[in-house]
């Protein structure tokens, strides 16, 4: 009877042992389960977010060879449009094989390539307006001075004068086409803003930690032009908060003109432009913590703004 006692408790453990291994290995079947599902949905998010991006960097490379056509009729520069151009097929191969894609770089990318082209578009409209109107005039001019020389030769001196006034408008024209030419060579591209810790380390994507913004690092391309003259270009940063106030050390700030007016500015620095789509860094110190929100970054120099960027603090 011991004997059967004893044997029945063994065997009441071994089940209980057994319920217990069973139970182990459901809970274990169960996490990994749960790992492999949520392994599956990250993978599908970045696939979405591959695709969007793709399809939304190929919309960008349709327009810009739509306005890359559309200057070369208008007789305009398209160098600049051009090295947009090569930047956007470098950024477009680049995410085909980007192990460590991030959806918050390429939005800054393609916010900025928006930019340019919303910008791109004033240029063309203000170069098909002068166009439109030196093709009326020319006609005009044209017409009476075929009028003019169907006369008799007493109204040589006038016939002169039309002359001389369809010489001077050519002239201004090319003066006018040159000031348009010069406003728009001056270009600062791809604007990016990285976050530099006390201790020196970098930190890029436009979203930063308050405690980790000692400085900033204001990086840009100047693309290169033919008309451009290699001397120094005096450029001026204007970093705004959300409120629209210049940020300084001091809370007063320089003043730049532009379109008139007298704006406050945060930094400028002297850069010698080489030509040669080189690329710019500044780096300015706040000297105190940056508050929580999002900043916007204007670029101006010879009294044009070139270009813009933001950054946010958390």
């Amino acid at each position: 009877m011991e004997s059967n006692n004893s044997n029945q408790g063994i065997l009441k453990i071994a089940i209980g042992v057994l319920i217990g291994i069973v139970a182990l290995l459901s809970y274990l079947f169960m996490g990994a389960r749960n790992d492999t599902f949520e392994l599956q949905k990250s993978i599908s998010v970045k696939a979405e977010q591959l695709s969007s991006t793709q399809i939304k960097l190929d919309s960008i490379s349709k327009s810009l060879d739509e306005k890359i056509a559309e200057v070369q009729k208008l007789g305009g520069d398209i160098s600049e449009l051009e090295k947009v151009k090569a930047s956007l097929i470098a950024d477009k191969q680049k995410l085909k094989s980007d192990l460590g894609f991030s959806i918050q770089k390429y939005e800054a990318k393609i916010k900025e390539y928006e930019g340019f082209l919303a910008a791109k578009d004033v240029d063309i409209k203000k170069l098909q307006e002068e166009n439109g109107t030196l093709l009326a005039r020319t006609k005009t001019l044209e017409e009476e001075k075929a009028q003019v020389l169907t006369e008799n030769t007493g109204l040589k001196s006038e016939k002169e004068s039309l002359s001389k006034t369809v010489s001077d408008y050519s002239a201004q024209n090319e003066d006018l086409k040159r000031k348009v030419t010069m406003a728009s060579a001056m270009k600062a591209i791809n604007v990016q803003v990285a976050a530099l810790a006390s201790n020196g380390k970098v930190r890029e994507g436009g979203l930063y930690k308050a405690s980790k913004v000692d400085r900033v690092k204001i990086s840009f391309i100047m693309p290169s032009n033919p008309v451009a003259e290699k001397n120094t270009k005096e450029i001026y940063v204007r970093i705004m908060d959300a409120t629209g106030a210049v940020v300084s050390q001091d809370g007063t700030s320089g003043t730049v003109k532009f379109d008139g007016k007298e704006l406050g500015y945060t930094t400028k620095e002297g850069v010698p432009f080489e030509n040669n789509d080189q690329r710019v860094e500044i780096v300015y110190g706040k000297g105190s913590p940056y508050k929580a929100g999002k900043y916007s970054i204007e670029l101006y120099s010879e009294g044009y703004k070139i270009g813009n960027g933001a950054f946010e603090v958390k």
